[in-house]
């Protein structure tokens, strides 16, 4: 099966091993996986600030970016959503109607294409450890997904996946909301953390990197004993 990637703004600039090993994994699942080099946000900051005209102006390149009749798979389950679920709203009564809608049906977040398009849920992957599952808002809400990531780290050779007091609350992170409401959002981040402590967990894993960004910067600011994990990172891990 061929498929196109979208490699987030963030992903791509900070965390680029971890889309890297979406590709090993996708590869390994048998998938002849695409990048177009001219790909660059999905929009989602600049419609979060306000700006909606910017914003679609961004979208309209996303748009031609990936154009066809390829599944595109994300390490985001935000970018994933957004495409998803506010395209149709920008692009509402517009010449690029029909466009957002077929998207919107080719776009996944990575765990859900593997377990429910690709019906793959096993990877030979080795994590020796206690690890804790954080549930994005935008996976859990905008893409309805709660048990794939779980289903794939259940099959993590050497893994003890436990779960978490309150792991459906936010972490704090929602990209400007961290910047505008910045004690809100530390003080979000603290509970959290310390749930996925009381755990004993020694890794907290996530399908977005911006949430596992913030609750890092947290994490390392206090030098607190656990390590983020992208999902892709785990599965890539050990082989």
């Amino acid at each position: 099966m061929k498929v196109q990637i979208f490699i987030p703004c963030f992903i791509d600039q900070l965390y680029p091993e971890t889309a890297f090993n979406m590709v090993k994994v996708l590869e390994k699942a048998g998938c002849t996986v695409v990048y177009n080099t001219e790909q660059t946000c999905c929009g989602q900051p600049a419609f979060n600030a306000g700006f909606r005209e910017d914003a679609r102006e961004v979208c309209i390149k996303f748009l031609g970016d990936f154009s066809g009749t390829d599944y595109i798979v994300s390490p985001s389950a935000s970018c994933a959503g957004f495409v998803k679920n506010y395209y149709p709203i920008l692009f509402l009564d517009s010449a690029h109607n029909k466009e957002v809608k077929q998207i919107a049906k080719r776009i996944y977040e990575f765990s859900d294409f593997l377990v429910n398009v690709l019906k793959v849920d096993q990877f030979p992957s080795e994590l020796y450890g206690r690890a804790t599952y954080h549930d994005s808002c935008a996976a859990l809400r905008e893409c309805k997904i709660k048990m794939e990531p779980r289903k794939l780290l259940s099959n993590v050779r050497g893994l003890d996946l436990v779960e978490m007091n309150d792991v459906e609350t936010c972490c704090g992170f929602g990209g400007t909301f961290a910047v505008k409401f910045e004690s809100i959002s530390l003080a979000m981040a603290d509970q959290k953390v310390h749930h996925a402590l009381e755990t004993g967990a020694e890794f907290m894993i996530s399908t977005d990197m911006s949430c596992l960004m913030h609750l890092d910067g947290y994490i390392r600011h206090k030098d607190l004993p656990i390590k983020t994990m992208h999902l892709a990172d785990v599965l890539a891990h050990g082989w």
